[in-house]
């Protein structure tokens, strides 16, 4: 069968009436009765209950019909569907994050993006930033938010662009501030209590430059990290602190994460700053993408919570 035997099928049965069904289509009476009947020798049923006086569907074509409407239906819209995958207002987007970018950046990106292109099917999943190059450098989805390693610059075949930066506060147990455990100067952490402090910190494998950000506040501050436990999961950071295993330096947003028994403290003197970023392989030409990193250059990004 084809395509143009079904359109015959489609008129025929929706006036049940082949003289009129043939005006309909511009043609002939006697072809469209050879065409249907073609197609009903394909099918190997009738279709249609003729006599002299009448035309109705046979108990098959009544169940045929509607998934021929269906099928029709959707190839009169493939055109549309081109055009709209071409312009990037429908198809799909695989985005990867960081997981501090998830109280920062990323519900700012998502609910922008969802709002200029609707009908875009949005995929993301959270991976730590060693894990989204290596998954981009195989040709797996099309742009991450990572934490960009300083020391370990991307492959000619990336792009990048730097989107946030935000200065680190400390994560600590709440007992250790009302015990005393903890000194504070006007509600700031001053460095000497952060390097006589346990600290928990993400894996140098998983977040090169997020490690280094943070051990290299400790030589600055003229003390030695003691790291008493890695995790790659801010939520689990977070958790350990309320648990009283140790402090956390961790981005501003972080503060987002409301934990009983964790409080966030501004640092005082000279603090670092954590860079976010979009990560793409230059190769990419999908317009999904080229639509997303448009959004990405006018959309005012939110700052990091007081």
């Amino acid at each position: 069968m084809d395509v143009r035997q079904l359109r015959h099928f489609l008129a025929v049965a929706e006036v049940l009436h082949f003289g009129r069904a043939a005006g309909r289509l511009g043609m002939t009476q006697p072809p469209l009765s050879q065409s249907i009947r073609a197609l009903e020798a394909e099918l190997g049923a009738a279709l249609f209950e003729r006599t002299k006086r009448s035309v109705a569907l046979t108990p098959f074509g009544a169940q045929f019909l509607p998934h021929v409407a269906a099928t029709l239906a959707d190839l009169d819209r493939l055109g549309e569907t081109a055009r709209q995958i071409l312009s990037g207002t429908s198809g799909r987007l695989e985005l990867s994050f960081v997981s501090t970018a998830d109280y920062s950046i990323l519900p700012a990106l998502v609910h922008r993006f969802r709002q200029l292109y609707p009908e875009v099917e949005l995929a993301l999943s959270e991976a730590t930033s060693d894990m989204q190059i290596a998954a981009l450098r195989e040709g797996h989805g099309q742009a991450g938010l990572i934490i960009p390693a300083a020391t370990d610059p991307l492959p000619e075949s990336f792009l990048y662009r730097r989107l946030v930066s935000e200065p680190l506060v400390a994560a600590v147990p709440e007992a250790w501030l009302t015990s005393g455990r903890l000194p504070t100067d006007h509600g700031l952490l001053p460095p000497e209590a952060v390097i006589s402090s346990p600290l928990i910190v993400f894996p140098r494998r998983a977040a090169p430059s997020f490690y280094d950000l943070v051990t290299g506040y400790y030589a600055a501050c003229g003390g030695t990290a003691h790291v008493v436990q890695q995790a790659i999961q801010m939520q689990t950071i977070i958790s350990l602190v309320s648990a009283g295993m140790g402090i956390a330096l961790v981005p501003a947003s972080l503060k987002h994460l409301a934990r009983s028994g964790v409080r966030y403290l501004d640092l005082l003197g000279d603090v670092p700053e954590l860079e976010t970023g979009l990560v793409w392989r230059r190769d990419d030409s999908s317009a999904t993408l080229r639509n997303f990193l448009e959004m990405t250059r006018a959309l005012d990004l939110p700052a990091a919570p007081a």
